[in-house]
């Protein structure tokens, strides 16, 4: 039991700081996004998930050479599957709009990340009362969600942001409405692509204990998975990035940029980024064989809350109008309640 708290207690530390680490992209001055998002990724998908292997796996060399071949493969195949999902979901922001591109994209990711492996791994649990309670938690999600997706859209029109601006994500996409349907497409396509981080923690279960059995602490070895899985979305990413780099020719900085301000932040947003996925595998692991049907849309909801709340502070709803903050809230409460329904309903028995 003591495991299980220690476990939700870190997937909401996890939730706090995978919400927190675009924060520091906010204040990158004289790069283009996908200059930082290319040296993020290095960071946070590359340098940061190998040195933890280095450290906390005994061996890390002959743990990944005794594993199978298919098992690695298996889950490098659903580490693209999520490096796809996350570009994916860049392009549907600049079609539908970030409000409906998060609320389509996050609300599949939390169900479908909870729901395949409950599916797959414990079919027999699928009546049980834990199942209703974690569904009726999905349901709540929902519901949040699509209270801030609309806040998102009252904000977007108070706001009435310039449709000739270009975007400042650098993906090279024009919001139109002849876009609106290929952008649809696209975020349900990312909603399906990127719960597969979570499948590769549900189904690298080999990978993990091999780890475990060369040293490795239980609920630390699930990095041995994670390392592989971001290392593959990071391919993904970063052939995504070097296209736009020459395609825009935005290599070089501005002469005045403050370089080392800005790796900083690159760093900081990399650190935010890999250790809440780390803490999510470590905490996963310690909430017992559920942990990954049920710490996930927890996860999920912690770093929507997180999200908003960071973008009130740094002022991205000033302007918005008062309807569009009411129903921010609303939104926000929802998903609180979703938390204490999904943990209440998962809690130890015994």
């Amino acid at each position: 039991m003591d495991g299980f708290w220690s476990g939700l207690a870190m997937v909401v530390v996890a939730g706090a700081m995978g919400g927190s680490f675009t924060v520091p992209l906010k204040y990158v001055q004289g790069w283009a996004w996908e200059k930082t998002w290319l040296f993020y990724s290095i960071i946070g998908m590359v340098v940061v998930p190998w040195t933890i292997v280095a450290i906390a796996i005994p061996d890390p060399v002959t743990v990944f050479s005794s594993v199978e071949t298919r098992d690695l493969l298996k889950t490098a195949l659903f580490g693209t599957g999520w490096g796809i999902g996350s570009v994916l979901f860049g392009l549907g922001v600049t079609r539908v709009g970030t409000a409906m591109a998060f609320a389509i994209v996050v609300s599949m990711t939390a169900t479908l990340g909870s729901l395949i492996p409950l599916l797959v791994l414990q079919p027999s649990e699928l009546n049980s009362a834990r199942t209703w309670w974690l569904l009726l938690g999905l349901a709540i999600v929902l519901v949040g969600l699509t209270l801030c997706a609309r806040a998102g859209f009252l904000k977007e029109a108070a706001q009435k942001v310039p449709q000739d601006s270009s975007p400042s994500d650098g993906t090279g996409a024009t919001q139109s409405p002849s876009g609106f349907l290929a952008g649809l497409l696209i975020c349900l396509v990312a909603g399906v692509t990127s719960p597969m981080f979570n499948f590769s923690v549900a189904f690298g279960g080999n990978v993990q204990r091999e780890a475990e059995h060369r040293g490795a602490q239980a609920a630390i070895a699930s990095i041995a998975v994670i390392a592989v899985t971001v290392s593959a979305g990071f391919l993904t990413n970063a052939v995504y990035c070097l296209y736009l780099l020459v395609r825009h020719r935005t290599f070089c900085s501005k002469v005045d940029s403050p370089t080392i301000r800005n790796w900083t932040l690159v760093v900081v947003m990399g650190l935010l980024w890999m250790l809440g996925m780390f803490f999510y595998g470590v905490g996963a692991s310690r909430m017992g064989e559920r942990g990954t049907v049920l710490g996930w849309p927890l996860f999920m909801t912690l770093m929507v809350l997180m999200g908003n709340f960071w973008g009130t502070v740094t002022g991205e709803w000033k302007g918005s109008g008062r309807r569009a903050y009411l129903l921010l809230q609303l939104g926000n409460a929802a998903m609180v309640a979703a938390f204490i329904v999904i943990s209440v309903g998962s809690r130890p028995t015994s």
